[in-house]
Order: structure tokens, then C-alpha cells, then sequence
């Protein structure tokens, strides 16, 4: 026993004097850790201020009820519970016992509440007892960042992510400059896996990242993504996607990616303008009708056989979308009326024994190799090369001339109908206006000329024209206005189905699709002095409902250039108050006094975009102000009630 003894006390003044640092060390390490107190990443605004990613603060908030007083405790508890109940919900006879329970059990880590914001957090550190701090009124705080979209999920892909789902859009490609400086904070251990913060201040704080200021405007985009899902729903389309590019500076206004899920809702499945590599179709006869026109080798008057509409190239059939043909027709129309056998008898009259000079035309168009935005996941184009025999056969030119056989994404055809708008000059597509360190701009985004003159002026001038004539008299006179002047290009296509197998095991070859299409239309707006041009592409609408680009795509661009020209400011448009037409100041004036005989009581907007609300009620004499984006979700004056001009109703927007 003795012997036993004496080893006991070798072994404790060896623990105690000779180790002791070393356990003291690994004890410090157990029971405390240094947790890192994530930064905020920057925002991203648009063009106009709005914010469209943001890092809220949100907080958990616990308890350590054993560091209160037992006399506080008592004395406050009634308080406390009934401040938690104002604001948490339940009685605060819950929150009373609750509390009781936990200082009888000892709880140094009751969970109070999850995910309050950062306006509640302060509110509730002024509570009965929680305002005496971490030690003498127990009240643990827990911050974290979450992002968040403020304007919903319009633009989600991308505006983008930095997160577990990897890097996309806008804040995957400036990831790196949007991260801010973490800081740290002690905690202490007090029960399995339990930590609770040492003191309520960080130790050191985390400074915020960088901002970016996007090119976006948020009228815009709501304007273009409603525009798209409404078209998408009535079609019961698989996806699609719109966007608009300012034409003088290639700034994007807008862009709208809609996928369908399998209950038939849509959200910002891909970002499909970028990715999508795909066959154009008609939209492509541009380029085509640019090549035959710069080389001179026709004219917009040059008359085309498309004898009747239908021909065959090396056993391959092409024909028109209109049974029996256009006949004899110039090649204006030819383009007017989207002809397939005019636009490749000019072809492949002209450029059969020299293909070459007409890819090489198609390569300084852009459409041969990818844009290079700084957003990842860009499609990769594909356009046979005649020099690369492989790929090249007898039927490629043909078949390139009218959109087949090829395969770019819908930001490589706008911005080549945008060159067009812009007299010639050809400009990158641009997400980015500006990046900002602590409100001071450190870099700005000037328009990138990718190509300084695609046509010559002349040919430049004929083809605005016959695009203008399409929406005039062609393949899209069903969106003409007379108000508002449009011009662009119907596309329809065709999809291509690859071999597969079908359900009952037997092989299927890779063939053209007769049930499966792609909608599309390219254009810009106002015709004779292009601000905005635009694309809209479907995929897949239900061919019983309709496929053509003129049906399913083209009063997408229409809906869009009529709500962007009546609600944004064009600044070469002039306003003249003076009355020049007697008899339009009189059909207004009766427009007038039928307007107000109509609405006696208010009506119900609810499911309405914003624009035409604010523009029925403001009509019927009624002040309006709306919170939110998109279309009406509510009304603070219920429909049916009397009107009473100049009240103010208050639109909430989903």
C-alpha cells in the first residue's frame, strides 16, 4: 500500500509540475475553439440601384439560464415571457415554463429562436433579463449570412451562386473579388458538442466584400420575364429565354431563362441564352441574305424560282412552310416570307463552287467560335468548315444557308441582329457596368467592339428594311402595330432527335423531329432608330397549341417592345402638347367621360402585371403605389367598393 501510494504521488507532481503545461495547453484546446465569423459577400445592383443579391443577417438565439440570478430570474421572467411571446408567437405562460423547466434542469444552451433577422435581434436584446448580457442576463447570439434574392427568382441564373451547388452567373464569375475578410470569435464549451461565445463582441470583425453594379434594369427584366412565362404556360413549352441588349453599348437590359418542372411550373432552371448551342432555323437566313447582298452577287429585287415551294438537294428535301410555293418572287420577299427553296437556290447558286468564302463570312460574324463571357458555362458553337472534310459533305452549304447543319446560342444571334441595328458595328454582350470597393467605383465596363463594320452601309440599309417588311407584310405581320415600328425575323425549327432506343427496345436512327420544334424571333425596336434589340427563343411548345416562331415567339418580342417603349423613356422622343387634330382631342375627350361612366367601383387587378394596373387605376382617378415586383398579389381597396377619385391604393406585388 505503501509502495501504491508513493507511485501515485510520482505520478501527480509529474502531471502536475513536470506535464502540467502540456495538459493545460490540450484542456484549453477541448473546452475552447476560435470560430470564424463568415463576411458578408458583396451585393449585386442593377443598373438603376435596385438590389438583386444581398447577405442578410440572421441569428440564433439562445439562452445560458444558469448565468441569471435567481432574484433576477424571478423578478423578470413574467417580462421576458411575455416580450417573447409579442414576438415569437405562443402565450407567454409557454414561454414561462419553458424558461422554469430549463433553470431547473440547468440548461446553459436553451434554443430560444432560429433565423430572426437582424431588426429582431436588436429588439430582443433589449428584453427583460437578455439585456443584462451574455454573463449576468445569459443571452447567447449566433450569426450567419445567408443570401438573398430581393427581387424573387427573376434573373436567378444570372445574377447566380457562390455556394455548395458550385459557381454560377455573376457571383460565380467574380466570386474571388465578392469575398470579403472573415473575422473570429472565442467559444467555450459547455456540454457535448455545445459552444457558446465568451464574450458578446467578436474578437476580430469581418469586413464586407466588394459590390458589383450590373447592367440589368429591373423594369425591364419584370417586363421581359412575364412576357416569357405567360407564353410559356399558354404553349405548355418545355424552356425558353428573352433577352434585351441596349444596341449602342451591348449593355444587357434584361435576360429571362424558364425551365418546366414535372408539375408544369417554371423557374430559372439554366441559363439557357448563354449555354443552349442549338440549330436557329430562319433566324440565320439574316447572315445568308447579308453574304449574297454585301458580295453583290444579288439585290433585294434579283427574282428567285421557289417554283412550288418544294426541291430536292442530292435526295434531301427542302421545302416551304406554304403549301404550294411563292412562284417567282424577288429576293426581298424571299426573306419577307422566310422562303426555305429561295434562300438556298441563292446559295447555292452563288457560293456551290466556293464555299469557303462563305464561311469565312459566317466566321466574321462571330458565329464560329464562343462570345467569351467572364460567365462560365458558355455553349460552344458548331459550324462545319469546308476545309475540314470530316465534317464537310455535299449537302453542308445548303443546309447552313437556312439555319441547319449548324448550331450557335441565342447571345451569338443577338448580337449579331443587334450589329445590324447599330449600322454595322458589332459589340460584345456586357453584364457588367462597374465594380465597387466601399462605394468608390474601381472598375468600369466600357462597350468592347468585337467588330467594327460587319456590312457595308448599303447592305446595311436593305436589310433593315426587309426585316422592318416582315413585321409589315411577312412571316410576322400578325405582331405589326401602328403605333410602335418593330423589325426583326421569325424562326422555326426543326429539333433533331440523335438515334436511340425507343420503348420497346428497337433502335431509332437520328431523324428531324415532325412533333418537336423551336420557336424564335430576332428583331429590334423602334425600326428606324434601333435603342433595344431583342431575342426570344421556345422550346418544345405543344404543337396543337402552335410552333411557329410568328405564333409562339414572336408576340413575346412584341409584349416586350410595347411595355419597354410606353414605360421607358427614349431620349430622341419628343412630347408636343399642342392640340394639332381637333377630331383626336375629341375621341379622346369622349374616350375620357366613357372611362369614368364605366368605373363607378374599384375594379379587381389582382393577377395584372404592374404596368397595366398602374395604368388602369391611375385612368379611373385613383392614386397608386405598389410594393414589390411583378404582377398584383393584392389591393388594400377591396374590388367592388366606391370609387373615390384620388384616394391612394397600394399594390403588393408577388
Amino acid at each position: 500500500m505503501t509502495l501504491f501510494l508513493l507511485a501515485i504521488i510520482v505520478r501527480v507532481v509529474n502531471i502536475q509540475y513536470y506535464q502540467g503545461e502540456k495538459y493545460r495547453k490540450l484542456s484549453t484546446e477541448l473546452t475552447i475553439k476560435h470560430d470564424t465569423v463568415y463576411a458578408n459577400k458583396g451585393n449585386v445592383y442593377a443598373a438603376d440601384g435596385n438590389l438583386l443579391a444581398t447577405s442578410m443577417s440572421k441569428f440564433t438565439i439562445r439562452m445560458d439560464v444558469v448565468a441569471v440570478d435567481d432574484k433576477v430570474f424571478e423578478k423578470n421572467i413574467a417580462g421576458l415571457s411575455k416580450e417573447l411571446s409579442k414576438m415569437l408567437g405562443n402565450s407567454p405562460e409557454y414561454y414561462q415554463r419553458k424558461l422554469r423547466s430549463a433553470k431547473k434542469r440547468r440548461n446553459r444552451y436553451l434554443l430560444i429562436a432560429r433565423n430572426i433577422g437582424y431588426n429582431d435581434y436588436l429588439k430582443m436584446k433589449k428584453f427583460p433579463i437578455f439585456k443584462l448580457g451574455v454573463y449576468g442576463g445569459g443571452f447567447i447570439a449566433e450569426h450567419k449570412t445567408v443570401r438573398a434574392h430581393p427581387i424573387g427568382k427573376i434573373a436567378e441564373r444570372t445574377i447566380g451562386y457562390d455556394d455548395f451547388r458550385g459557381e454560377a452567373g455573376i457571383e460565380g464569375a467574380f466570386a474571388d473579388y465578392m469575398q470579403g475578410e472573415n473575422g473570429l470569435r472565442w467559444k467555450q464549451k459547455i456540454a457535448k458538442n455545445q459552444w457558446k461565445p465568451i464574450n458578446d463582441v467578436n474578437e476580430k470583425e469581418p469586413i464586407d466584400g466588394h459590390d458589383i453594379i450590373t447592367t440589368i434594369d429591373v423594369n425591364i427584366q419584370d417586363i421581359t420575364h412575364h412576357a416569357l412565362l405567360s407564353q410559356l404556360e399558354y404553349f405548355e413549352a418545355d424552356h425558353g429565354c428573352a433577352v434585351v441588349m441596349e444596341t449602342a453599348t451591348g449593355e444587357i437590359k434584361a435576360i429571362s431563362n424558364l425551365g418546366r418542372t414535372s408539375k408544369g411550373k417554371y423557374y430559372e432552371k439554366r441559363n439557357y441564352a448563354v449555354w443552349e448551342s442549338h440549330e436557329p432555323g430562319s433566324t440565320f437566313k439574316l447572315a445568308s441574305l447579308m453574304i449574297a447582298l454585301d458580295d453583290k452577287v444579288v439585290d433585294t429585287s434579283t427574282v428567285i424560282d421557289t417554283e412550288k415551294g418544294k426541291i430536292f438537294i442530292h435526295n434531301r428535301k427542302i421545302e416551304d412552310s406554304h403549301r404550294g410555293g411563292f412562284g417567282e418572287i424577288s429576293v426581298a420577299r424571299v426573306f419577307e416570307v422566310s422562303s426555305n427553296v429561295g434562300i438556298v437556290k441563292m446559295i447555292k447558286k452563288h457560293y456551290d463552287n466556293n464555299p469557303q468564302k462563305y464561311y469565312d463570312k459566317i466566321e466574321e460574324y462571330g458565329f464560329t467560335k464562343p462570345i467569351g463571357f467572364s460567365i462560365k458555362g458558355e455553349g460552344v458553337p458548331y459550324v462545319p468548315n469546308p476545309k475540314d472534310k470530316k465534317r464537310w459533305n455535299k449537302i453542308s452549304l445548303e443546309w447552313m444557308s437556312w439555319g441547319y447543319g449548324i448550331s450557335i446560342t441565342p447571345m451569338q444571334t443577338l448580337m449579331f441582329y443587334n450589329a445590324v441595328a447599330n449600322n454595322g458595328v458589332m459589340v460584345k454582350p456586357r453584364f457588367i457596368k462597374e465594380l465597387r470597393r466601399q462605394e468608390k467605383v474601381e472598375k468600369v465596363f466600357k462597350t468592347e467592339v468585337v467588330n467594327p463594320k460587319i456590312a457595308s452601309e448599303e447592305t446595311l440599309l436593305k436589310l433593315r428594311k426587309v426585316m422592318e417588311n416582315v413585321v409589315v407584310k411577312g412571316t410576322a405581320e400578325n405582331i405589326y402595330s401602328p403605333n410602335f415600328s418593330m423589325a426583326g425575323k421569325t424562326g422555326t425549327a426543326k429539333k433533331y432527335i440523335p438515334r436511340h432506343k425507343n420503348e420497346k427496345g428497337e433502335t431509332i436512327a437520328g431523324h428531324y423531329s415532325t412533333k418537336h420544334y423551336v420557336a424564335s424571333f430576332a428583331g429590334f425596336f423602334p425600326a428606324d432608330n434601333p435603342k433595344y434589340s431583342c431575342i426570344v427563343v421556345i422550346h418544345d411548345p405543344k404543337k396543337e397549341k402552335g410552333y411557329y416562331g410568328a405564333t409562339v415567339a414572336g408576340p413575346v418580342f412584341k409584349e416586350i417592345a410595347q411595355k419597354i417603349y410606353t414605360t421607358t423613356p427614349i431620349d430622341y422622343q419628343s412630347v408636343d402638347d399642342k392640340t394639332q387634330f381637333a377630331s383626336i382631342d375629341n375621341e379622346y375627350s369622349k374616350y375620357d367621360q366613357q372611362l369614368n361612366k364605366s368605373y363607378t367601383k374599384v375594379p379587381n387587378v389582382t393577377g395584372m402585371s404592374s404596368m397595366d394596373a398602374l395604368s388602369l387605376l391611375e385612368n379611373i382617378g385613383l392614386k397608386v403605389k405598389i410594393s414589390g415586383i411583378g404582377r398584383v398579389k393584392s389591393q388594400s381597396i377591396k374590388k367592388g367598393e366606391k370609387l373615390k377619385k384620388g384616394e391612394t391604393i397600394i399594390l403588393n406585388l408577388s
